[in-house]
């Protein structure tokens, strides 16, 4: 949209794009109770799995998880390309510590390992947090049972956080992957949003872009919710599309029948 429009609302910028700074974390009402058991579980160094459909808050999560860790007691490695076979994805795993990247599988896999046990001596927990983890190679999956273990299985030294779609909790499930199975002692799955987590939300995005609380009426954010299906990326769109048709109708706030709309337009496309 022209800053002419954006003033017509008194908005800075578009509230809805996908860049959004640190300092304005925003983490589902809804999701405080995810955040404090994935705290707890690094805290008591237990390894996790944490599934949900695109676009309900695993970010969200994962970033104010980031913010929560304390730095002085813990050290967060974060993994998002996974479409690697093991030796790669452990030479990966090696880059993002800062450590040599050996030539075989077993070369890194001992560099990871004999990293973790340094820190455990520095009175460090690692937390492993691997993102899209439904895309992990067979292979990877295989193996990783294997960074988990400590003195002949005996201590817990780091923890492991699989994310990714609901694949992920089917793909953990096959007997092949038991081992690993058998050591994510919290199995967590994340809903979508609810109708307060959606119409927060809203009020943020305008909110931190100048813009008034009651931009969106409360009807058209209950369209909205409804439409989203609980998820932030198409809440994004459907708002943002919503919100330029409010411009072109010399609208100050965005009502049911501007939402209603889109989705008509929406609905004839496809």
């Amino acid at each position: 949209m022209t800053p002419e429009a954006l003033a017509l609302f008194g908005l800075s910028a578009e509230p809805f794009t996908k860049e959004i700074d640190d300092r304005d974390l925003w983490l589902p009402p809804s999701k405080q109770a995810l955040l404090d058991e994935l705290l707890d579980a690094a805290e008591a160094r237990k390894s996790v799995s944490l599934v949900g459909e695109p676009g309900v808050g695993k970010t969200c999560v994962l970033r104010a998880l980031r913010h929560a860790l304390p730095k002085e007691h813990y050290r967060l490695t974060y993994c998002h390309n996974v479409t690697l076979g093991r030796r790669d994805f452990y030479r990966q795993l090696c880059l993002a510590l800062g450590l040599p990247r050996g030539v075989t599988a077993g070369d890194v896999f001992w560099a990871i390992n004999t990293h973790v046990e340094q820190l455990a001596q520095e009175h460090l927990l690692p937390v492993f947090l691997v993102d899209e983890a439904h895309l992990l190679h067979q292979d990877t999956l295989d193996h990783l049972h294997i960074l988990l273990n400590y003195e002949w299985d005996s201590k817990a030294l780091l923890s492991l956080m699989l994310v990714g779609l609901p694949d992920l909790e089917e793909r953990l499930r096959l007997r092949r992957n038991r081992s690993l199975y058998s050591r994510l002692h919290h199995r967590l799955s994340i809903g979508p949003l609810t109708p307060e987590d959606t119409a927060d939300y809203v009020r943020m995005r305008v909110t931190r872009v100048g813009g008034s609380k009651e931009l969106y009426s409360p009807d058209a954010l209950a369209l909205l919710h409804e439409a989203a299906g609980g998820g932030m990326r198409e809440l994004d769109r459907v708002a943002s599309l919503a919100l330029r048709l409010a411009v072109r109708r010399k609208r100050k706030v965005v009502e049911r029948d501007l939402v209603a709309r889109v989705l008509q337009t929406d609905g004839a496309r496809s």
